[in-house]
């Protein structure tokens, strides 16, 4: 992780900012259009709400700070499908993936890499975490998530 220049601010906006995400399959990305092809959005819908059901404790911590629009009033989805994958944390508005790395998630690294590239094609953002730093730093982490949303 690293440290931003000026601690963001983690209040709410007073107006919470329109969603600029789409809904449905092609989860709104603005000048990218993807969708999941329906026969593998049939496969992996259920995955991605066996997912939901569920969490790594390091997801359930993070999910339980980022839901409801708490951090600076930015809605995210948890294990949302984009394309072939399923992502840990997705905000449209933003065009952010946050990943959460560790056990279930142990891929290699040209299998990160590769999914990174591909997500990155599609104009997303994407920011890696280790399970160790969100469940003992969440601050740290919620921080530094902060930083990416207001760039």
């Amino acid at each position: 992780m690293t440290q931003q220049d000026n601690p963001p601010n983690f209040a709410s906006h007073s107006n919470p900012p329109s969603s600029l995400a789409g809904r449905g399959l092609g989860g709104g990305v603005p000048g990218h259009a993807w969708q999941t092809p329906p026969e593998l959005w049939e496969k992996l819908k259920p995955l991605a709400r066996q997912m939901r059901r569920e969490p790594t404790p390091a997801e359930e911590k993070l999910w339980q700070k980022l839901r409801h629009k708490q951090l600076l009033g930015f809605k995210f989805r948890r294990q949302h499908v984009i394309d072939r994958f399923i992502v840990d944390f997705y905000c449209g508005e933003a065009r952010l993936v946050v990943e959460v790395d560790g056990g279930v998630h142990q891929y290699t690294q040209q299998e990160d890499a590769i999914r990174q590239e591909f997500l990155e094609s599609l104009g997303l953002r994407v920011v890696r975490f280790r399970n160790e730093d969100v469940l003992n730093s969440i601050d740290a982490v919620l921080e530094e998530i902060a930083g990416w949303l207001q760039r």
